[in-house]
């Protein structure tokens, strides 16, 4: 008797983890997208660091990933069970802060930063009363800039996997939920980590001893992609927050996300050189919604902003 139900724990054990590994794999397919621009997004919150302190940075910001994810799972679970339908809400708020990033970030390189009656009367004198750059400060504020990107695209994997595993057993959803955060907080800056550190590898096998032609010609090749690397994910990690932006306030927003799959049902069942548009039709919406809806917000925080000191007065 005792044996026979010390198998059938087994067995229900067995069955458990079965079912935990069939939807960790479904759910890992599902965030797959969102792991691609967090790892934009991260890789491009880096640059601007010194050499030696860019791993550093890196594992402060899984730190708090790390911490984010502790709070966003028992979080999610919290509000599933007591709140569903604050989820979509709470989504589309991280969704227009993601855009509103982005489009500050692009909007910033146009305007002025100092109007022209703080312009120094003579140009020499203006890099002598530049206060230096606080490189600590610099940091930090690196840190924490990507630490709540982190947790506006950690909230939306851990969504994305809750409503994978929706209707599974409580245990079931705490463990899919809790290695789908690990892994992805590993594997992102991971990554993140060795994207980082190209050019130094370059470097090493540069200048390594009695290296030889190819591994020289390697070293050239990593030093000199290193740079571009980083630009291209500095764009694609902006890029990346109007499309994940843009996504989750279409998907919130029922009409028009109906309205973005009608556009692209009518390109792909019209003329076949429209046809291939559909591919990328309704990522195309999802990104000018993005920047329209993170150009909105910057417009409205400029006109409080302006509007503030005269209320003050």
């Amino acid at each position: 008797m005792a044996g026979s139900s010390l198998f059938t724990l087994i067995d229900d054990i067995a069955t458990l983890l079965d079912d935990i590994s069939l939807m960790t794999k479904v759910a890992a397919q599902k965030t797959a997208g969102v792991l691609g621009d967090d790892l934009a997004l991260n890789a491009q919150q880096v640059t601007g660091v010194s050499a030696d302190r860019e791993l550093p940075v890196v594992w402060a910001v899984a730190k708090g990933s790390l911490r984010n994810k502790a709070i966003l799972v028992p979080s999610a679970m919290l509000i599933s069970f007591f709140i569903p339908w604050a989820i979509t809400p709470l989504l589309m708020a991280g969704g227009a802060y993601l855009c509103f990033e982005g489009a500050e970030k692009i909007l910033h390189s146009f305007l002025p930063k100092h109007s022209a009656s703080s312009a120094p009367l003579n140009p020499a004198l203006a890099t002598v009363n530049e206060p230096p750059l606080d490189l600590v400060a610099f940091e930090r504020d690196k840190i924490r800039g990507a630490i709540r990107t982190d947790f506006i695209l950690s909230a939306e994997i851990i969504t994305i996997t809750l409503g994978t595993v929706i209707d599974q057993s409580l245990v079931t959803q705490t463990a899919v939920l809790t290695v789908i955060a690990l892994v992805m907080t590993i594997g992102v800056y991971g990554i993140v980590g060795g994207l980082v550190k190209i050019d130094d590898l370059g470097l090493y096998l540069f200048q390594a001893p009695n290296a030889g032609k190819f591994k020289k010609r390697l070293g050239l090749l990593l030093l000199s992609a290193a740079p571009w690397l980083m630009k291209f994910l500095s764009v694609a990690g902006t890029i990346a927050m109007f499309l994940v932006g843009g996504g989750i306030l279409a998907h919130g927003l029922t009409p028009l996300h109906h309205l973005f799959e009608h556009w692209t049902a009518l390109l792909v069942q019209g003329p076949p050189a429209w046809a291939w548009m559909g591919l990328f039709s309704n990522l195309l919406l999802q990104g000018i919604t993005g920047f329209a809806a993170g150009a909105l917000l910057v417009a409205i925080g400029h006109l409080v902003k302006r509007v503030r000191p005269q209320r003050a007065d």
